[in-house]
């Protein structure tokens, strides 16, 4: 018990560190919460519950760029939380074989998003750049866009921040704390939404949960200290070498055994 309790609370650790300086934290977490017996919903759920500690604490720091955008704010707000309750609704109806089946292809899509988020960033940062003044059908597509990712975050969490960043950059937007404050702010929102219906469905695993929760708060707290001693390009790969471990993993486990 005691073994198991420090563990989740090391993996939480190293998700939170991971989280403040790179991205990629539920590649750590998530499969942690699988391997120490949490059923794969519930496991996902309970990832979402550790998760947002840090996403509140990330809007609060970037609440000055956040009121430059304030007319903005609750239609994003509202869309990430219909997008955010939908997602966690679809979740609750997916049967627990069904779900275990899509975590590899889940991980993988996340996975991939982590290596090419980059790129593709730039990529719609460019066409963002020439198509400033969307028409009325263009700026109906960016809201069933955001709508569509903010689902896919109420029902998986894992490369949420990637696409989101991606969204907003496609949306238009180029100054990068903004980007990261409207980031924070729509996870956070879609895993509040979430944990709320999560909680009244009674799927989270509170002790599990709590131990992760605790260890991404440390472990944030820590990277905000070691994070200029790292290197950025070496922490990357160590996340890509991960990510792509989980997935082969859980390939094989469901394919191949």
């Amino acid at each position: 018990m005691i073994v198991e309790l420090l563990s989740l609370f090391t993996a939480g650790l190293f998700g939170g560190i991971l989280n403040s300086i790179a991205g990629g934290g539920s590649f750590i977490t998530f499969p942690a919460l699988l391997f120490f017996g949490v059923p794969p919903i519930s496991a996902n759920a309970t990832n979402t519950f550790a998760s947002c500690g840090g996403y509140l604490s990330g809007v609060y720091a970037f609440r000055k760029d956040l009121r430059a955008h304030k007319k903005e704010l609750p239609q994003i707000i509202l869309i990430s939380l219909v997008g955010g309750i939908t997602g966690a609704f679809l979740l609750l109806l997916t049967p627990e074989s069904v779900f275990r089946e899509i975590i590899p292809w889940l991980l993988l899509f996340a996975t991939l998003l982590f290596i090419f988020g980059g790129k593709l960033n730039s990529t719609l940062k460019q066409f963002a750049s020439y198509h400033q003044h969307a028409t009325i059908i263009g700026k109906l597509l960016l809201i069933l866009l955001l709508l569509a990712i903010c689902l896919y975050g109420g029902f998986f969490n894992a490369g949420l921040g990637i696409i989101v960043l991606s969204y907003l950059a496609l949306a238009g937007y180029s100054n990068i704390n903004t980007m990261n404050g409207l980031k924070l702010l729509v996870s956070s929102t879609i895993s509040l939404i979430a944990i709320a219906l999560f909680v009244y469905s009674g799927v989270i695993a509170w002790r599990e949960g709590i131990c992760v929760l605790l260890g991404t708060l440390v472990g944030g707290y820590v990277a905000a200290h070691v994070a200029r001693k790292l290197s950025q390009k070496h922490v990357r790969t160590f996340i890509i070498l991960v990510s792509c471990g989980m997935t082969s993993y859980f390939f094989i486990d469901m394919y191949f055994l």
